[in-house]
């Protein structure tokens, strides 16, 4: 007979990958006190290194399926693909970091520890089997990125993004919260496949539900900045720190994608029909505003902000056409948009030093002749995000109008395919102006080795997945599965 120990022991078994992301962090919390300022990059390679320790740790549970803490708490094949893509975007937001904090005069080891507590949150997020369990990992996870936006304690810009970010955060998840209590009130419980299970045998057609529904669409819309709920994303992505940008743009939208696809998707199955009306719409809207705004930025930071938004509205697009099919093209997409976006920012970091130059895409005239290497990664993210062949955000953008039309969406798709190709004059934009403008100054590129290695992972993934998407593609097939 096993002794409570031994239970407990057996059920915190499975968060070890948790466990040890939070230990890392209150580990680099502890060690900074001890660390001189010119050893605060090694806070860095050792939070990598604890990334590190939870993606061997999730390795191992690659394909396993369980449920503790009375079914909270979920491993499935779903949750780990989610944890994979959260190890990458934290692992090269923690690259792409170490030069730049130096250089800004901000190297703190609360700043790692925050990238880690951050992904923890995450990670919940993706395991979540409650709506309790959702919202505390959301919680965690956007508090975490609130301080984050506002590191850079001596910039009005970074304060006024905390602030904005700090609001209307609290305010969408005021909603959420309303949202889950209609939910528990109409279902009474708070656990994903129970209310799966009560909806199966209920009035679909009760308003209460589709009002609860609603604000659940509103709060994770917040989340993934999905339009009209975006107001927020361009000032707060141009004023955090650009680091922090790289990483908010990447982990928290695919932590909001992950928790969509488990909620809309699985507990609220029954209400596909509604849902997918609603996430159609949004998802319009999303690319649409996303897109045409994006065309008169002059600061790339406020174009990728607003670049970030037509991609959310491109995975909106899988959600609504719904399926194993449209899952796993979203799963492939937001895995896809992580690594090329955070590679974007990491150009932008390269040719930043202290000040801001490097922000405004008329700093890149010329860079095509000053610094080849620089121009041309930048070149195979614009082509990844503008969603040319053969990058991996031309796969992207394939499956997921591919399963819209499957799906019977074929408007979705069409609406999609042409609010794209508008994509193509502001990503193209920064292409010629640093192959066909003459340099307007010199300033030095950062070489950092950190973020020399960020960037070749980011460039190498988006051309492996452009020319070989079939073992990506597979994952998350493979991943989506066990869950619809």
């Amino acid at each position: 007979m096993s002794s409570p120990i031994q239970e407990i022991a057996k059920s915190m078994t499975p968060l070890a990958p948790e466990i040890i992301i939070i230990a890392g962090g209150l580990l680099v919390l502890i060690l900074d006190f001890f660390a001189s300022k010119e050893y605060k990059g090694y806070l860095g390679w050792f939070s990598l290194g604890c990334v590190s320790l939870a993606a061997v740790a999730s390795y191992g549970a690659i394909g396993a399926t369980s449920a503790v803490f009375s079914g909270t708490f979920l491993i499935d094949p779903f949750s780990t693909y989610f944890k994979f893509v959260f190890y990458s975007a934290c692992a090269l937001g923690i690259l792409v970091s170490i030069n730049y904090l130096k250089d800004e005069d901000i190297h703190r080891g609360e700043y790692y520890a925050l990238m880690l507590f951050a992904t923890s949150g995450m990670m919940l997020m993706a395991s979540a089997g409650d709506l309790i369990t959702l919202y505390l990992g959301l919680e965690l996870m956007a508090l975490s990125i609130y301080v984050l936006a506002g590191f850079m304690r001596g910039s009005n810009r970074s304060n006024e993004a905390a602030i904005k970010y700090l609001l209307l955060g609290a305010f969408s998840s005021g909603i959420m919260l309303y949202g889950m209590s209609l939910m528990y009130g109409i279902t009474g419980t708070t656990n994903l496949a129970g209310i799966l299970l009560f909806l199966q045998s209920a009035d679909l057609t009760n308003p209460v539900l589709m009002l609860a529904m609603i604000m659940l669409v509103v709060s994770f819309g917040f989340k993934v900045a999905a339009a009209p709920f975006h107001m927020w994303v361009p000032d707060v992505y141009e004023g955090a720190p650009t680091s922090v940008t790289a990483f908010m743009s990447a982990g928290p939208k695919v932590a909001g994608f992950a928790v969509l696809l488990r909620v809309f998707l699985y507990a609220l199955q029954p209400l596909h029909a509604e849902s997918t009306a609603i996430l159609a719409g949004l998802a319009v809207l999303t690319m649409a505003v996303g897109n045409i705004m994006a065309l008169s930025q002059t600061n790339i930071k406020r174009m990728l902000a607003y670049s970030s938004i037509a991609h959310a509205g491109y995975a909106l697009v899988g959600l609504a056409a719904g399926g194993p099919d449209g899952a796993a093209s979203v799963m492939l997409y937001v895995c896809i948009y992580a690594l090329m976006n955070m590679g974007a920012f990491g150009v932008v970091i390269m040719l930043r030093k202290a000040g801001e130059r490097g922000e405004e895409i008329s700093d890149f005239a010329g860079l095509g002749k000053t610094n080849k290497t620089a121009a041309f990664l930048m070149l195979i993210f614009m082509f990844s995000l503008t969603g040319i062949p053969p990058t991996a955000g031309f796969v992207g953008k394939f499956y997921i109008f591919q399963s819209a039309v499957q799906s019977g969406l074929v408007w979705l798709a069409v609406i999609g395919v042409l609010l794209s190709s508008i994509s193509a004059y502001f990503y193209l934009r920064v292409i010629m102006v640093m192959y066909m403008k003459d340099p307007v100054g010199s300033f030095e590129i950062s070489r950092a080795p950190s973020l020399a290695l960020a960037l070749a992972i980011s460039a190498s993934f988006v051309i492996y997945v452009g020319v070989l998407p079939a073992q990506l593609l597979d994952f998350a097939r493979a991943s989506i599965a066990g869950l619809l």
